[in-house]
């Protein structure tokens, strides 16, 4: 059994390893960026080390401080959780190349199944039907012109090396091409740090469904559970379930029988998830994620199974735990996990919305689990994803959980950011959801959120407080070590001196703001990527001037205003706060 795992990732996932390590008596090692100083997975672990930098690609993406950090802390495993460096093969060739155990699948796996080109190959190797589309990396935008031309628009382009939606977009017209080619680009850099993208068939109303497997290093693989993941917005999941009802009879088995083959082929070992389509009694091969998924607890908690367990015994050479006929006998009940980000679903809008947590009350209760990277007090920034928790629920069938489920949303307490908690709940109580009668594009197509109305979040507390112990952080050579101090309740603790911080904003809407003044304001922090007008030209009332990333997602923001385009105040690569003014229109 391993001894020392390095977690090479933050949030919520860290947090999660974290958690299961402890309980098997291994050490845990955790890295952070410059904002992640004081994280909830940086406060739980045995030991943290600096990255240095802010950004994803400062930080977390910085392969040199990682293997240093290895290094320093003497860990004999490294668990990559979800994102960044988890479906990196270069980067578990340099783990294992250290002698290090890297809690996942073999690079080899990773290169074919981690490219979903190649992936595609292997599906169709192992006898599993794809969705039609390239079966290699997408080079020019006449290549994406000529396949629409012959299988007809919508179609869809996505990050040959990402997954969740990040890096994927719909193009509904031949207009639509090149723009959508160098968004999905960008967006795939930014947060996979590559670029290479493929197209396929948009289907019309699918079902997102897939399976659960782990395999150990002896040549079994199990699959474990399926589960529908098809609410759904920009492509990111919102509410997950397992395991996934209303398909025709033998789908299941069907489904999970594909998924070990298409495993098997590539000689895959650890934990993994093969992703099916599924319209009209037909399932389709859609991708295979090398690492843990992020809505894995849905699948636990309706077999009992600790997943992270799992993939830290096989990595360490153990054989898996049980036989496939024992997994199946484990399932039981219905499972239903919500996602809760820090987005403002506000007419179906779905903005970011970064800042700091004021009050956070997690829900309780029977058959409730609720899995966080943050606590009250923590901050959500806006280079990274913006998961605030998951809430992961059991009933002794669907109707139940979902009853449950909105019981335990209904208590959930989140102030100072907004959340897509309010979207949630109108997913679970509207009839077709209850009926199974959604598809991945239900959410934005059919589901009316005009009427929903996120609740302001509240601001913390001013006044003068008793004195309390508070924790801060100092750094030795790199190494984080905690220092208890007693200061004012209401003061945070700091190294340097304090910086005056421009009050944001709430999100309202995701165009501009000002009222039709023609100062066009951004609705929320984040990097400007792209202007799309210049000085002198005429704009229409809703028309996108400029292209704003903010938590990994690009939002476009446009006048309310017609007329001429009177100065422009950023550019690609600039910051910007909750209401700066980025283009004026006179």
């Amino acid at each position: 059994m391993l001894k020392k795992i390095l977690i090479a990732n933050r949030g919520e996932i860290a947090v999660r390893v974290i958690r299961a390590a402890r309980e098997l008596g291994i050490k845990t090692v955790a890295v952070y960026s410059e904002l992640d100083r004081n994280a909830l997975h940086v406060r739980l672990a045995d030991e943290a080390y600096a990255l240095g930098g802010q950004t994803a690609a400062e930080s977390y993406l910085n392969t040199e401080a990682i293997l240093d950090a290895i290094d320093k802390s003497g860990a004999d495993g490294v668990h990559p959780g979800y994102g960044f460096f988890s479906e990196n093969a270069d980067f578990a060739r340099a783990i294992t190349a250290k002698g290090v155990a890297f809690i996942g699948p073999p690079p080899a796996a990773i290169d074919e199944m981690g490219d979903k080109v190649s992936s595609r190959k292997a599906a169709l190797r192992g006898g599993c039907p794809i969705v039609p589309g390239t079966t290699e990396f997408v080079k020019d935008v006449s290549e994406i012109s000529a396949f629409g031309a012959e299988h007809g628009y919508p179609l869809a382009i996505k990050a040959a090396f990402g997954g969740g939606g990040r890096g994927m977009k719909v193009v509904r017209s031949a207009d639509e091409v090149q723009e959508a080619m160098d968004s999905a680009q960008r967006e795939s850099k930014a947060f996979f740090g590559r670029d290479e993208i493929y197209i396929e068939r948009y289907l019309t109303w699918p079902r997102h469904v897939e399976v659960q497997v782990v395999g150990d290093q002896f040549g079994e693989v199990v699959w474990v559970s399926t589960r529908d993941c098809s609410a759904q917005r920009r492509h990111q999941k919102l509410i997950e379930e397992a395991p996934s009802a209303g398909m025709l009879p033998g789908i299941e088995d069907a489904m999970g029988e594909a998924a070990i083959k298409a495993a098997k082929a590539v000689g895959y070992f650890n934990a993994g998830t093969v992703e099916f389509i599924y319209q009209d009694g037909e399932f389709f091969f859609l991708e295979m994620n090398t690492r843990l998924q992020v809505e894995h607890p849905v699948t636990e908690v309706i077999t009992g199974i600790d997943l992270v367990e799992w993939q830290i015994r096989v990595a360490s050479g153990e054989k898996l735990p049980m036989t496939q006929a024992e997994v199946a006998a484990q399932r039981r009940g219905h499972g239903i996990e919500v996602r809760i980000n820090a987005e403002n679903p506000a007419g179906g809008k779905f903005l970011p919305s970064p800042g700091t947590i004021s009050k956070l009350v997690a829900p309780d209760g029977f058959g409730i689990r609720f899995d966080a990277g943050y606590e009250t007090g923590d901050t959500i920034s806006q280079y990274y994803d913006n998961l605030v928790g998951k809430v992961i629920v059991w009933g002794k069938d669907r109707p139940t959980a979902i009853a449950r489920t909105i019981r335990a949303l209904e208590e959930m307490v989140v102030e100072g950011v907004f959340t897509t908690i309010p979207a949630d709940l109108a997913i679970l109580r509207h009839p077709e959801f209850q009926a199974m009668e959604h598809s991945t594009k239900w959410v934005e197509e059919r589901l009316d959120l005009s009427g929903i109305e996120a609740t302001k979040p509240a601001a913390a507390a001013d006044g003068a407080d008793p004195l309390v112990e508070r924790t801060t952080t100092v750094e030795v050579n790199g190494k984080r070590f905690d220092v208890k101090m007693w200061v004012p309740e209401g003061q945070a603790v700091a190294a340097g001196p304090a910086k005056a911080k421009k009050p944001a904003r709430s999100a309202s809407s995701g165009a501009a703001t000002g009222g039709g003044s023609g100062n066009v304001e951004v609705p929320m922090q984040g990097t400007i990527v792209k202007v799309l007008v210049e000085v002198g030209d005429e704009v229409a009332v809703g028309q996108a001037v400029v292209v704003l990333e903010a938590m990994k997602m690009e939002n476009q923001i446009t006048a309310e205003k017609a007329g001429k385009v009177k100065e422009i105040k950023v550019k690609a690569g600039d910051t910007v706060g909750a209401g700066d003014v980025v283009v004026i229109i006179e």
